[in-house]
């Protein structure tokens, strides 16, 4: 009874206090920063030599449009040399390379050029495992009455790995995104689990799988922990500056924000029964 009443008191003390008062918020903006996203994805059954890159900038608070960059220089080389240029098209900040040659451990150096400064990050591809299997169950989740779907697969062997793994929903715009690591399941069997109570027999889920390292694990759980996986995901306006793996050459101190990695992408699509 005693918190029934308090309640009722603490509801009559915000209404009869509540005003119409403007408070405004002063969020200073910093110098906007580049962001490259340039993310190489060997997609199966495909050659992979048409690759993309963006290029923006980060921008204000309670900004709803991101900055395309443009007019900027973008290539990767590989190990014996070998440039692979990328160039705007039709569309501002995205820069495409329908040449590039996709090889697992190879190294490969991302350079782009900007107002003057070089940017540079060097990185290996690296190996995805497939897909081999899909399991249903419909009494899945916390309380038993959500879809729930595995995808399992391989831990590639003799070696320590880490996922990313993104689940595109269709009834949701944002995919979901998540991370692993076989750290208690070396060289067995894994699997990426996904559950929904809005999934129904003839819906269509999208899951896909990149091997990456160490530092970009630890860089998306960061990310994924700023950002949540409800919100606009973890590639929108960065919350903070996260710092990936990318160097301005020229001025260490103005960073790019953003990541080059580079793998193979297995990707598996399974219908709801």
């Amino acid at each position: 009874m005693k918190k029934l009443s308090y309640i009722s008191f603490l509801l009559i003390l915000i209404a009869f206090t509540s005003c119409e008062k403007v408070i405004d918020v002063n969020l200073q903006n910093g110098e906007p920063r580049l962001v490259i996203e340039a993310s190489i994805n060997w997609f199966a059954e495909t050659d992979g030599s048409e690759q993309r890159i963006k290029l923006s900038t980060t921008t204000d608070y309670f900004s709803n449009t991101i900055p395309p960059v443009s007019g900027a220089t973008v290539f990767i080389t590989n190990s014996s040399a070998q440039v692979f240029t990328f160039v705007e098209e039709e569309t501002a900040g995205i820069y495409k390379c329908y040449d590039f040659i996709p090889v697992v451990n190879e190294t490969y150096t991302l350079t782009v050029i900007h107002e003057g400064e070089t940017y540079t990050s060097t990185e290996k591809l690296l190996n995805t495992p497939v897909v081999t299997r899909v399991e249903q169950k419909d009494d899945g989740g916390i309380l038993g009455q959500d879809v729930e779907v595995k995808f399992f697969f391989n831990d590639l062997v003799n070696e320590t790995n880490h996922y990313f793994l993104k689940i595109n929903d269709p009834y949701k715009v944002i995919p979901e995104y998540g991370v692993l690591e076989d750290k208690f399941f070396e060289n067995n069997e894994m699997f990426g689990l996904y559950f929904s109570e809005d999934l129904k027999a003839g819906d269509t889920l999208k899951f896909t799988l990149n091997g990456v390292t160490l530092n970009y694990y630890n860089y998306m759980n960061i990310l994924l922990a700023q950002t949540g996986t409800n919100s606009a995901g973890p590639f929108s306006t960065p919350t903070s500056t996260v710092r990936g793996n990318i160097v301005n050459q020229t001025n260490f101190d103005n960073f790019a924000l953003g990541y080059f990695r580079l793998s193979k992408t297995e990707v598996k699509e399974y219908v709801i029964q």
